[in-house]
């Protein structure tokens, strides 16, 4: 198959959160790119279903059971694709807490748990595969709307995707001239099983209706192509960049 229709073959991506959701599709996507992917999240059944699907369409893919927010996750899973694949081409952060809560009633654990995997997480495992990344390596942050423009009774996700936002950009002004290109894209609202029960209530799908211009809620499927066109040659100048893919949201 051609490099132009399989754009990443022969790389290895690493996708966390890559048991359900955005990052699984993000995984399904690299992969059908021509990537040989390491699918890391905390359900192994989950990830095991990803795995056979990824594995019986051909792909070579790679598990590693780890909560990402412990200590020794890192080296784990930085060790695990060096050890199956010797190399670390593609770094993406899909991992996330999103517990929506007003600002008066949202408790230390409720920040310090949506800053432990959205900001910290993320932080750590760039820190630890830095080293192994070389000329034309890409590093992706899944970041939110919410890095963007306020979003209500969501004071702590915001400041953990405000924090996101600047660190693509700090890592950008480190890593480009080594080669390696940092990014992100910014979802709006989209369909996943993390935030199924706030659009079970129809009244909030009907809000964030009214709040897009497209007129439609996202699905994982509008996000994937862009995270496979960010780490591709395709986007060999694109640094620093928070792509907003939520349907005129931000806009309007």
């Amino acid at each position: 198959m051609s490099s132009q229709r399989q754009p990443l073959r022969d790389m290895v991506a690493i996708v966390t959160g890559a048991s359900s959701g955005i990052g699984a599709q993000i995984a399904r996507e690299l992969s059908g790119s021509g990537a040989k992917v390491v699918l890391v999240g905390r359900d192994r059944d989950r990830l095991t279903d990803v795995h056979a699907e990824l594995t019986s369409a051909g792909a070579d893919a790679e598990i590693v059971q780890t909560d990402i927010g412990a200590d020794g996750a890192p080296d784990e899973v930085v060790h695990r694709a060096l050890a199956r694949f010797g190399a670390i081409d593609i770094l993406v952060h899909a991992a996330g807490v999103f517990l929506p809560t007003p600002f008066g009633d949202t408790s230390d654990d409720v920040l310090d748990s949506q800053w432990s995997i959205n900001v910290r997480a993320p932080f750590r495992l760039t820190r630890r595969a830095a080293s192994h990344l070389g000329e034309g390596s890409s590093v992706i942050f899944v970041s939110s709307i919410c890095g963007h423009v306020g979003f209500p009774n969501s004071s702590a996700y915001c400041a953990t995707k405000g924090a996101v936002e600047l660190l693509v950009k700090s890592l950008t002004a480190e890593f480009a001239p080594k080669g390696v290109r940092v990014n992100a894209v910014a979802p709006g609202n989209v369909r996943t099983s993390m935030n199924a029960h706030l659009f079970a209530d129809a009244d909030y799908e009907r809000q964030m209706l009214d709040s897009t211009p497209a007129g439609r809620v996202g699905e994982v499927a509008d996000i994937a192509p862009a995270v496979a066109f960010l780490a591709s040659p395709a986007a060999s100048y694109v640094h620093g960049h928070s792509l907003l893919i939520d349907g005129g949201w931000a806009a309007s």
